[in-house]
């Protein structure tokens, strides 16, 4: 049993005392330098810094026990058998320190680095070849040359959208792109010379340059594959810029000899990008109610705020005041009917109608206003191309048909047959000849009875000189025509004379000035026994 060298115990658990003193427990030492030089040195004290037992031998001395030989003390050493043989990679296999093999070593350290090694870590320089491009040939080769491209942007699709035109600046220079806006009078936008500022245009970005902030950074070169050229520009072509598409379709004569002696390219050809406008859409207009006239109604068919329809200016002055008046009777299987008489207006101005229906005393019918000013449609018209009543249709004999009432035509005045002669290409023979033999035959009773109350009478000087007079003083009040028109309307029988009452009336509606001391004497040689009154010679002395 081995015992404990210090107290003399058995070296067994419990038995054995650790010394408290020992702070050390680090081995010695045994690599050392002289003269720089690396040299082994035994140890001297083991762990713990107990001296190790054992007889220091001076060099010589171990140099005598090397060289010794065992065989003169000890006789032939028997040669022990062989070991059984272990390869290498048997014996030594998950092994890796080597202190089975009594060898010590020291705590590890750092590698050393190996040059070369740290030399094949570093990337392989890229080495790039200068490219043969001269951008200062290019600079003073191109100076002052730009390619110019007239393009549209159409955005009608989208909601407010419009078509365009802009004009595209190609700078040879330096491949650079301009966009520019064209402007027109009123147009309602304002003046900004520019769509895109002078810049080159990328084509082909990088897979990773999608995200890109590009409204924060500029893009360089890194950042695109291809850039905009001058064969990407090609008239009748389309491409996006600025996330819009560009139709060129026109270029300037320059931009055409570039094309034809740079790329081989001679036809580019004008394209014409004006839109065709669609037919006209057929408008409908909603069947007619019967309201007011046709041309009125069909104005709130062509806008939100109806519009009264254009007038005839120059008709409207040339025949302003023209009125011709016409006599007619209701042609009605009412026996009442039959003797009312209405008087029909005609405004040339207008071709408008009005009927009056003058009161007739004891008639049991109310007089006045038959229908107002309008125009009367003809029958068997249809309702969209409405045909109206025309001065030509008014002649003596003549059926004019009025909202389903039936006038005759029975007498007029000398106005409307000096209009006729005058106007003689609008009416047919027969209508003209009807009435110049109607208005001669009102005159010739007339003349007759003046041509034998000259023969009998001896007053008839005195009521021309009389009547010569009346038109001197009253020269002003020309109403001739309007006298005669209201005398023949109660004239039924075209007699010449009206009652004294009535012709008081008719010359109160008129303002004749029947106070006039000449005209008082007038009315007194026009009068007739029985109370009627000679109009025909009356009438006579307002004329000019």
């Amino acid at each position: 049993m081995v015992s404990n060298p210090v107290h003399g115990l058995p070296f067994l658990p419990g038995t054995s005392f650790k010394d408290s003193t020992k702070t050390a427990f680090h081995r010695s030492q045994t690599l050392g330098y002289r003269n720089g030089y690396a040299i082994v040195r035994r140890p001297t004290v083991g762990i713990g810094g107990d001296r190790l037992q054992f007889n220091q031998l001076s060099q010589a001395e171990l140099d005598e026990l090397a060289s010794k030989a065992p065989v003169l003390t000890y006789g032939q050493p028997k040669q022990a058998p062989p070991a059984d043989f272990i390869p290498a990679h048997v014996a030594f296999d998950k092994k890796v320190f080597l202190e089975s093999q009594g060898i010590e070593l020291n705590p590890p350290e750092k590698m050393a680095l190996d040059p070369y090694t740290e030399l094949r870590k570093q990337p392989l320089r890229k080495y790039v070849t200068p490219s043969d491009f001269d951008q200062l040939k290019q600079f003073l080769t191109f100076d002052k040359q730009v390619l110019r491209f007239y393009a549209i942007w159409d955005d009608t699709d989208s909601m407010y959208g419009e078509c365009r035109t802009y004009i595209i600046h190609y700078y040879l220079m330096d491949d650079t792109v301009e966009i520019r806006e064209v402007h027109e009078r009123n147009d309602g936008r304002d003046p900004f010379p520019l769509l895109m500022n002078r810049q080159r245009m990328p084509k082909v970005l990088v897979e990773n340059a999608k995200n890109f902030p590009q409204c924060v950074l500029e893009i360089s070169d890194q950042e695109v594959l291809e850039w905009y050229t001058a064969k990407d520009f090609i008239v009748g072509k389309s491409l996006t810029v600025l996330g819009r598409t560009f139709f060129i379709y026109d270029c300037d004569p320059f931009t055409r000899r570039y094309y034809k002696e740079k790329f081989g390219i001679t036809d580019l050809p004008r394209i014409d990008v004006n839109k065709q406008e669609p037919p006209p859409v057929k408008q409908e207009l909603p069947p007619y109610n019967g309201f007011g006239l046709v041309e009125d109604s069909a104005q709130n068919c062509f806008a939100l705020i109806p519009k009264a329809p254009k007038k005839d200016v120059i008709k409207m002055l040339v025949n302003d005041n023209k009125v011709l008046r016409y006599l007619a009777a209701l042609e009605s299987p009412i026996p009442e009917d039959k003797d009312r008489r209405f008087v029909f207006s005609y405004f040339l101005a207008t071709d408008m109608i009005s009927i009056f229906e003058p009161p007739v005393r004891n008639s049991g019918i109310i007089g006045g206003k038959y229908l107002g000013r309008t125009k009367v449609v003809k029958p068997y018209s249809t309702v969209d191309n409405p045909i109206y009543y025309g001065p030509s249709d008014f002649f003596i004999g003549a059926v004019i048909e009025v909202f389903g009432h039936r006038f005759i035509i029975l007498d007029t005045d000398e106005y409307v047959l000096k209009y006729m002669e005058s106007n003689a290409a609008q009416y047919s023979p027969e209508a003209l000849a009807s009435v110049q033999k109607h208005v001669r035959k009102l005159e010739a009773p007339a003349s007759e009875s003046e041509s034998k109350q000259t023969e009998k009478d001896p007053g008839v000087q005195e009521l021309e000189a009389l009547i010569d007079t009346i038109q001197k003083q009253l020269k002003d009040h020309s109403c001739k025509d309007d006298i005669r028109e209201a005398f023949q309307i109660y004239d039924k029988e075209a007699s010449g004379y009206v009652d004294r009452d009535m012709f008081f009336k008719i010359c109160e509606s008129l303002n004749v000035p029947v106070d006039d001391s000449l005209v008082k004497e007038l009315i007194r040689m026009c009068s007739h026994g029985e109370g009627k009154i000679n109009y025909y010679n009356f009438v006579r002395a307002f004329s000019n």
